[in-house]
């Protein structure tokens, strides 16, 4: 877990934001693919790809906060 000691905010709140949310037009590619994993249609693996590849910097970013908050604890 030490690893997630060297890396800084800014880069990760910068990762959510471009590549976590890209593209913005017409929604995020995020956005779009959660809605498919509800629907149940999230099957193809470009799909999936692209879901782990858009939810990478958000699951870093949630990884970061728990380490932040037990730490401190």
């Amino acid at each position: 877990m030490a690893f997630l000691d060297q890396i800084d905010w800014t880069l990760i709140l910068l990762a959510c934001a471009t590549l976590g949310l890209a593209p913005f037009v017409p929604e995020p590619h995020i956005w779009e693919k959660l809605k498919m994993l509800v629907a149940g249609d999230l099957v193809k693996p470009i799909d999936i790809f692209d879901l782990l590849m858009h939810g990478a910097p958000f699951l870093l970013l949630i990884a970061k906060i728990l380490r932040e908050v037990t730490k401190a604890a």
